[in-house]
C-alpha cells in the first residue's frame, strides 16, 4: 500500500509505502503496478493508537448490558424506571452501578426494583456483583454457593465479591465474540490494546488467538493476566504482557505473597503491572515493589491518588504510570464529593508524573471507562469534570503530549512510536491537518486505520 500526500511529523507532506507489516519507504514516491494508493489529501499521519489498559471480554459484552450508573442513573426511582424499561423476561445485565445511587442494596432491596426477572447488577469497580433473588435462585440452583457470596446470619445477601470465574461457571456463559468491540476501536484509529483483565490464563488466551485467526479481532494484542498465563500455548497473535496484581483497598493481601508474586513474574521475564486506585493501594504496592526489587517495565495501573511523596517513591523505582486521563470527565464530580479535599488536586495526575522523569500512557479501563481515546485526550487537555469543574488544572497537558499517552511502545512505555522505515504498519490517518485537528482532539476526524499494514477501518462519508 501507498499512503501519498500525508503529513507527517517532522517530514512535512510525504508519502509512505508499506511492505508487509512494516513501514519500508518514506518521501516522494511513485506508485508501482497493481500497487493500492490512499490518497491522505494533506491530512496528518500519525502512529496507530494504542490503549494501554482494556478489558476486551468485559467491552464486548457491554453492549448486551443497561447502564445503571451516575451520571445517567442518580437514585433509587431513577435505577427502577431503567431496570422497567427493558424489554423481555430473562436475565438482566446491568452495569456501572455506583453506591450514591442506593447504597449496596441486598436482594430484597432489588427485588423490590424488578421482582419478577432475574437481575445481575455489577459495580462499576467491576470487583462486585449485587443480585436479587429470582438471580439468587438460578445461580445457586445451577452451582454451590462461592467463598465471596455474602452471607447474612444463614441468608446470602446477594453480593458477590471478586465472584468472575463462579458466576461464569454458573450462568454456562463462554467468551464472547470481539468483532464489534474490535471495529468499534479500528474507527477510533486503535490498532493496539493491552489486554489487562488479573484472570487472564491460558484459556482466554486461545480464545483471543481464535478471535484474531478468523479475523474478529484486528489489533496488535499485549495479554497481562495471571502468573498462569505464562503457560499459555505460543500464539502470533498476542505476545506475554505483564502480570496483574489487582488490590482492593478493603482486602489487601498478605504483604509477603504480594512480594514473592513480584518476584514470580520477574523469574518470567515479565513485569508487574499493579492496580492502584487508592493511595493505600499506591503505598502498599510501592513497599512490595521496595522489597522485591523494581524491574524495568514495572508500572502502576491509575495511580488515581498520588501526592506528591509517592510520585518522587515511583520515580525512585524507576516505574512507569498508566492512567484514565478521562475518568476527571466522567467520575470527576462523584470523586469530588467522596475524596477528601485534600487530595484532590492528587486525583489521576499527568503533569507531574512527566515532571519527575516517570514514564506515562494512557489506557481506556473499558468497559469501566469510556473506550474513546480522542476524549480521553481532551480530558487530558481540559481537567475539567462533567460540571465543569477544574481538578488538578496544574496536570494538564498540551494536545501533543495528550496525544503521546497512546503513542507508547506497549512494551517499553519511555518509547513513542512513530513513523519511519522500518516501523510497524500501524497508522491512523486523520482527515485534518494536525494544526487543525488539535483543536478538536476527536474521533470523528480519524479518516483511516491501517494495522500491521492491512486497512482495517476506512471512514465512509455520506453524501450531503
Amino acid at each position: 500500500m501507498l499512503i501519498r500526500n500525508a503529513e507527517i511529523r517532522g517530514a512535512g507532506l510525504a508519502d509512505v509505502r508499506l511492505s508487509g507489516d512494516r513501514i519500508a519507504e518514506l518521501g516522494a514516491l511513485a506508485p508501482r503496478p497493481g500497487e493500492a494508493v490512499l490518497d491522505a489529501g494533506g491530512g496528518a499521519l500519525l502512529p496507530g493508537l494504542h490503549d494501554h489498559h482494556i478489558h476486551l471480554a468485559a467491552s464486548a459484552v457491554r453492549a448486551a448490558s443497561v447502564f445503571a450508573g451516575p451520571p445517567e442513573v442518580g437514585d433509587a426511582a431513577g435505577l427502577a424506571e431503567r431496570l422497567a424499561a427493558i424489554p423481555g423476561t430473562g436475565w438482566v445485565r446491568a452495569v456501572g452501578y455506583h453506591e450514591s445511587v442506593m447504597g449496596l442494596p441486598d436482594a430484597r432491596a432489588l427485588d423490590a426494583l424488578l421482582p419478577s426477572r432475574p437481575l445481575r447488577l455489577q459495580h462499576r469497580s467491576g470487583r462486585m456483583w449485587l443480585f436479587n433473588s429470582p438471580a439468587l435462585e438460578l445461580l445457586l440452583g445451577a452451582a454451590a454457593a462461592p467463598e465471596g457470596l455474602e452471607r447474612d446470619g444463614g441468608d446470602y445477601t446477594g453480593r458477590l465479591f471478586e465472584g468472575d470465574d463462579w458466576l461464569r461457571e454458573a450462568l454456562g456463559g463462554t467468551p464472547p465474540d470481539l468483532g464489534a468491540i474490535s471495529a468499534e476501536l479500528a474507527g477510533y484509529g486503535v490498532t493496539g490494546v493491552t489486554e489487562m483483565s488479573p484472570r487472564n490464563d491460558a484459556v482466554i488466551a486461545a480464545h483471543f488467538a481464535q478471535e484474531a485467526a478468523r479475523g474478529a479481532l484486528v489489533q496488535r494484542l499485549l495479554l497481562a493476566g495471571s502468573l498462569a498465563l505464562a503457560d499459555a500455548a505460543p500464539s502470533p497473535h498476542w505476545r506475554l504482557g505483564p502480570a496483574k496484581l489487582h488490590l482492593h483497598e478493603n482486602a489487601m493481601p498478605d504483604f509477603a505473597a504480594t512480594v514473592e508474586f513480584i518476584a514470580a513474574a520477574h523469574r518470567q521475564g515479565r513485569a508487574l503491572a499493579s492496580h492502584c486506585t487508592t493511595e493505600t493501594e499506591l503505598v502498599f504496592t510501592l513497599a512490595a515493589l521496595d522489597a522485591a526489587g523494581a524491574n524495568v517495565g514495572d508500572r502502576i495501573e491509575h495511580a488515581g491518588i498520588a501526592p506528591d511523596p509517592l510520585v518522587e517513591e515511583i520515580a525512585r523505582l524507576g516505574l512507569a504510570v498508566v492512567s484514565q486521563p478521562h475518568f476527571i470527565a466522567e467520575r470527576g464530580d462523584q470523586y469530588l464529593a467522596d475524596v477528601e479535599p485534600g487530595l484532590h488536586g492528587a486525583l489521576y495526575r499527568l503533569r507531574a508524573f512527566q515532571a519527575a522523569g516517570i514514564a506515562l500512557a494512557a489506557g481506556s479501563d473499558a468497559p469501566f471507562g469510556g473506550l474513546d481515546p480522542w476524549a480521553g485526550m481532551r480530558a487530558a487537555v481540559a481537567r475539567c469534570t462533567g460540571d465543569g469543574r477544574a481538578i488538578g488544572p496544574d496536570e494538564t497537558l498540551s494536545p501533543e503530549e495528550a496525544l503521546a499517552l497512546y503513542l507508547a511502545d506497549p512494551v517499553d512505555l519511555t518509547r513513542r512510536r512513530r513513523i519511519a522505515p522500518g516501523e510497524p504498519a500501524d497508522l491512523c490517518l486523520l482527515s485534518l491537518p494536525w494544526a487543525q485537528a488539535r483543536e478538536r482532539l476527536s474521533s470523528s476526524d480519524v479518516r483511516a486505520t491501517v494495522s500491521a499494514g492491512r486497512l482495517i477501518h476506512e471512514r465512509v462519508d455520506e453524501a450531503p
